[in-house]
């Protein structure tokens, strides 16, 4: 069974469209690109990757997309399209002729509106991703957890995938309510979950296995072993102690699973999820 990176990007480092990436962030405020990571990948076991955007445009869409083409690790594609737009089922026919274009992504956890996912134009994009056979990557907050297990009700056919366990407060130690609403989110059996993301949650610098226990108990309690995939969250995962740290921290959190749990873990539900 492959074994997969659920959740990684890849970018070409702009000052002004990566603000997010602050200085204090100093160890990814550069370029990174498939050479970057192969290598990181071969070293750690793993077969391949999903390449998940990392910024809003078609323009980032397409170039993952002729990264994936170019390289044969790179086994699927999580990009961005204009949801609310008018056109949107027209874009998504268009798309749906590229084959490691798996499903698409908003930052949700950005905005403003933080009921966005539930507005009729976001509503009606996200119908026309299951009509072209697309899968939808929430990338949310603690305080959007309900909305998102409302979003999951009305579209019971429409696959989707948690990202970063929806970044719960690691670093505060806190994991309620956070850990009630995950739990309602994964009463819903369309929704999987990525265990990606969580060193940078905590203390960047001083973090220890026993900080991320609660919440990943409190994860594979609420989705089980067979609907949680691994994600490195490279190269955001740098700041906070890297690939082989993040990865080790869930291989000695596994250790007590059977072979087939992990296979599942490992790569088998992100095979079967992303239809890589």
């Amino acid at each position: 069974m492959l074994r997969i990176d659920s959740h990684q990007h890849f970018w070409q480092f702009d000052a002004v469209r990566d603000a997010w990436i602050t200085p204090d962030m100093a160890a990814i405020r550069r370029d990174f690109l498939p050479a970057d990571l192969q290598p990181i990948l071969q070293l750690q076991g793993l077969d391949g990757c999903v390449a998940v955007q990392a910024s809003q445009s078609e323009a980032e869409t397409n170039w993952l997309l002729e990264l994936a083409d170019a390289h044969e690790f790179i086994r699927g594609v999580v990009g961005w399209v204009d949801l609310r737009a008018a056109n949107v089922g027209e874009r998504l026919a268009y798309y749906a002729q590229f084959g490691k274009l798996k499903g698409f992504r908003h930052v949700l956890q950005g905005e403003a509106d933080r009921a966005l996912m539930l507005r009729p134009e976001f509503r009606r994009g996200l119908a026309a991703l299951y009509a072209h056979g697309f899968t939808y990557d929430l990338l949310i907050l603690p305080d959007q957890l309900g909305l998102a297990a409302e979003l999951a009700e009305q579209f019971a056919l429409q696959p989707f995938v948690l990202d970063h366990l929806a970044k719960p407060f690691i670093k505060k130690g806190e994991s309620e309510p956070w850990r009630r609403d995950l739990r309602a989110l994964a009463a819903h059996e369309n929704v999987l979950c990525k265990v990606s993301g969580l060193v940078t949650e905590a203390d960047w610098q001083h973090w220890q296995s026993a900080d991320f226990r609660p919440y990943l108990d409190a994860a594979f309690e609420a989705f089980g072993p067979h609907r949680l995939m691994f994600g490195s969250d490279w190269p955001v995962c740098n700041v906070a102690g890297g690939y082989k740290r993040a990865q080790g921290l869930l291989t000695d959190y596994l250790s007590s699973f059977s072979s087939d749990e992990q296979a599942r873990f490992w790569g088998g539900n992100a095979v079967s999820f992303y239809q890589l």
